[in-house]
């Protein structure tokens, strides 16, 4: 993870501004696309406080409830989260680290010094060990960034050797020595991370015969043909970088493409966590939304040489960057979790859901105390986010049918500027349950919608509401629950119709039975 340019010169959403807000949801008979579970991944860097103090406290450590030093609150936290998969160790990290140095007896193990993030020096107590065997514990998919940048093809190879191959190897005969016996069948590989900067400063075309070489040999060792390897992609609206992938590697070497984009106000003065102003708000939404044009973009450059769609866009870093709380290491990217960074969540997700048939796997950046963060801890406290909300909220779209949800939205208006008030999308889960995601960015006003229904007759809607008083408003570790979702009462159904009264900065999450 890097700083990543957010370029938003010509912000295009395919929510049209209209002077009333109206939506159709249709219903198929068939639904033809499924919202992958794996849209609503995380991401857990050595970053900070996100390894050690957040995730891991220590075996030893007696104050905090742990399972091998992993800590108890955070797993349930983030089970019933439904995390799907977790990327690891990075991020910047993942091309300075060298997995050998993270297994074996700790107190053997070498240090290494972060020089990415705060130059704090490390014990490598948080290995790969530590890491799949977390993964175990939260029902998570492993998600291992690979060292290209500093590291070689043999130690890459050797590492999905040593987590893949149960049979008889080197690297299977070490993970066996160091107590693991079973291997732990870890699908997804990035080849790099963001090649383009903090991982070798490559040019897309030198990194595309790198990134051939690579993933040539990652080896899928229980011939499943299950293998998930990622490309290293573009930094925001780098539109040039996918288009070289696309077009110089072999689809018979590549399974998804990554896409890193942050909703920045600007890189020098990305402005307060909590004591942001409307138009601060306005422009952080205004980045957040521009990941339509993005995802539209980087989509129309895949389909050219992958019509078929095989080849995933992975969204492996997204999400809200403020400048840090104040009096905290500026390296450790700590910063609180308000009502604002809930529109991000909301919104970005709505529009994943929306772009699913390409949109198959994304990581909000990160899991615990670093950027948009879903968990903060301060030793043995815990708080959830207003992000987590939104994302237990929005867990009812995982593997369900994708349906078309169109809106059209009045504007929310800044001075000169507009953007869509209004978001949404929907799916219907194998129960038969149909599930609405509404968002209203407006600071200020409630937005009432009126959604026509094609395809199903529905007897009865309920919902939940997740708002505050202030767009400001956060979860501190004095008042943890200031915010959370509550019932929605704002929405009825009449006949074909669903009206709904969206109060201002406001998540939503309607199920019509």
């Amino acid at each position: 993870m890097k700083r990543v340019l957010s370029v938003c010169l010509a912000f295009v959403c395919s929510i049209s501004v209209y002077a009333q807000n109206s939506g159709e949801l249709t219903v198929p008979a068939k639904p033809d696309r499924i919202i992958s579970r794996h849209i609503y991944g995380h991401f857990a860097e050595h970053l900070g406080r996100s390894i050690y103090g957040g995730f891991y406290v220590g075996e030893n450590n007696t104050k905090i409830p742990n399972t091998k030093g992993v800590r108890n609150d955070v797993v349930a936290a983030l089970k019933k989260l439904k995390i799907p998969n977790l990327r690891w160790p990075g991020g910047c990290f993942a091309d300075t680290y060298h997995w050998k140095d993270g297994i074996g007896p700790k107190d053997q193990r070498p240090t290494i010094v972060n020089t990415w993030w705060g130059g704090v020096t490390e014990n490598n107590s948080f290995g790969t060990h530590d890491f799949l065997n977390m993964c175990e514990l939260l029902g998570a998919e492993p998600y291992l960034a690979g060292n290209v940048g500093s590291g070689t093809v043999q130690e890459l190879a050797d590492w999905v050797q040593y987590v893949n191959f149960g049979g008889v190897s080197p690297m299977s005969k070490l993970r066996r020595e160091n107590g693991r016996e079973e291997p732990w069948n870890v699908k997804f590989w990035g080849i790099g991370n963001e090649a383009w900067g903090c991982g070798g400063n490559m040019t897309a075309e030198y990194y595309a015969n790198v990134y051939r070489k690579y993933a040539t040999f990652v080896s899928d060792w229980n011939n499943t043909g299950n293998l998930f390897r990622i490309a290293s992609g573009a930094n925001s609206a780098d539109y040039h970088w996918t288009e070289v992938l696309m077009k110089n590697i072999p689809q018979n070497l590549i399974e998804g493409v990554a896409l890193h984009h942050y909703s920045v106000i600007d890189w020098q003065k990305k402005g307060p966590s909590t004591t942001f102003t409307e138009q601060q708000y306005f422009t952080t939404m205004q980045r957040a939304l521009f990941m339509e044009e993005l995802i539209q973009k980087h989509t129309a450059i895949m389909d050219k040489y992958d019509p078929k769609k095989k080849i995933a866009l992975v969204v492996d870093e997204w999400g809200g960057w403020y400048e840090v709380e104040p009096g905290t290491n500026p390296g450790f990217l700590y910063q609180q979790n308000t009502m604002r960074d809930a529109m991000i969540a909301g919104a970005t997700l709505n529009i994943f859901n929306n772009h699913s048939d390409r949109v198959r796997m994304a990581n909000l950046a990160q899991a615990i105390n670093v950027l948009q963060a879903v968990i903060l801890t301060d030793e043995e406290k815990m708080i959830l986010t207003p992000t987590y909300h939104v994302m237990e909220m929005y867990n009812v779209h995982q593997d369900a049918a994708w349906l078309p949800l169109t809106i059209k939205s009045e504007a929310y208006v800044m001075g000169s500027e507009k953007l869509p008030a209004v978001s949404g999308s929907a799916s219907k889960d194998k129960n038969g349950l149909t599930h609405i995601s509404l968002v209203n960015i407006d600071a200020k006003k409630e937005q009432d919608i009126t959604i026509s229904i094609d395809g199903a007759k529905y007897k009865n809607v309920t919902g939940r509401l997740l708002t505050s008083d202030k767009l400001q408003d956060y979860n501190s570790f004095d008042n943890p629950d200031a915010i959370k979702p509550e019932t929605f009462k704002g929405a009825k159904l009449k006949g074909d119709n669903l009206t709904v009264k969206l109060p201002p900065f406001s998540v939503v999450v309607l199920e019509l039975k």
